[in-house]
């Protein structure tokens, strides 16, 4: 009987260790003066950013869902990384927080040194646009767990805030208003119903244009999350933002009322933004209500801002910019906290 190898049985390791070097060069391009040491220890330390005097770490953590599958049909792999910082850091936004760290989880069916470097030049990228270091990860091989050229990502963000900026929507009152961000397409969210009306019901392939769109299939469905951050930490500083919410699953219908006190409910009118084609082309050709559009997309507004009326001009202005598109879309007034639309 032959003796029985790691890589004979599923494992191999030489491939992974190729991986990390490939990473090490990603997450160094990512480096804050925090950092302390380099990828490839058994844990990562980052000490608190100089100029707090009461530092609250905020922390979250997300996947990407089955925009994935797209990826596989597509056979692209260098943005995923990028939906993956983008939905923790913009949750850490909502309450003010500056990220500052990042890891990563990647579970694959069998490493292949140049897709993990694919993936994670797109975390790295990801990290660049929020300004935060990408400090560490994990990379698994699963031959059992996942199908040949598929693959899992995980991520945890990790950002600061002081105690006396958290913002957590407490000081909301009937009268503020709501500022919207545009997206840039679906994000990282509804893929199943998405992927079951443009694949299954319209029959179409990753390379096939999408009708009324203008754009290949896998163009518009891979194109990366938006992230805020560095915009609204900069509006931030300069106006008084009340509450925010990231678009998310559950659209504006679930995400803003999150961030509301008791007492106050988001007048939302749908007509104040233009909603991109995809949101419409799904629409139609899935026979999808206009609630449940609403519920599983974000409708072409990514990032929400409450801001009192007066505040309003200077916010949209400053916002706009630093780049971001910026609609007026509502208003808060007294009732359950809930969101309605006009």
């Amino acid at each position: 009987m032959d003796p029985l190898t790691y890589r004979a049985a599923g494992v191999d390791i030489e491939a992974g260790d190729e991986a990390v070097r490939l990473i090490a060069r990603l997450a160094a391009s990512t480096r804050r003066p925090e950092v302390l040491g380099g990828v490839g220890a058994f844990a990562a330390f980052v000490s608190i950013p100089a100029g707090y005097r009461e530092p609250v770490l905020v922390s979250s953590t997300d996947g990407v869902g089955t925009k994935l599958k797209v990826a596989f049909l597509a056979d692209r792999h260098d943005t995923v990384g990028i939906d993956l910082v983008a939905m923790g850091v913009n949750d850490l936004l909502v309450h003010g927080a500056e990220p500052f760290y990042f890891l990563d989880y990647l579970a694959v069916h069998r490493v292949e040194p140049s897709r993990v470097e694919a993936i994670v030049k797109g975390v790295a990228e990801g990290c660049r646009r929020a300004g935060c270091a990408l400090v560490g990860g994990e990379t698994a091989e699963l031959r059992e767990l996942y199908a040949e050229g598929e693959y899992d990502l995980a991520g945890f963000a990790v950002g600061v805030v002081e105690r006396s900026g958290i913002i957590t929507g407490a000081e909301v009152r009937p009268g503020d208003r709501v500022l919207g961000l545009a997206s840039s397409g679906l994000h990282s969210n509804g893929y199943t119903l998405a992927r079951k009306v443009i694949f299954e019901r319209m029959g179409l392939k990753p390379g096939d244009l999408l009708p009324g769109v203008g754009r290949p299939v896998a163009d518009e469905l891979l194109e990366p999350t938006r992230i805020y951050v560095k915009p609204v930490l900069s509006l931030i500083r300069s106006v008084p933002v009340l509450a925010m919410a990231h678009v998310t699953g559950g659209g504006i219908t679930e995400n803003l009322p999150r961030v509301l006190p008791e007492g106050c409910q988001a007048l939302i009118d749908p007509r104040a933004w233009p909603v991109p084609a995809i949101f419409r082309l799904i629409q139609e050709a899935g026979g999808v209500e206009e609630a449940e559009m609403r519920r599983a997309f974000n409708m072409g507004l990514g990032y929400l801002l409450v801001v009192r009326a007066g505040d309003t001009g200077r916010a949209a202005d400053l916002l706009g910019q630093a780049g971001e598109r910026v609609f007026d879309v509502g208003e808060i007034r007294a009732g359950g906290r809930s969101v309605v639309y006009a």
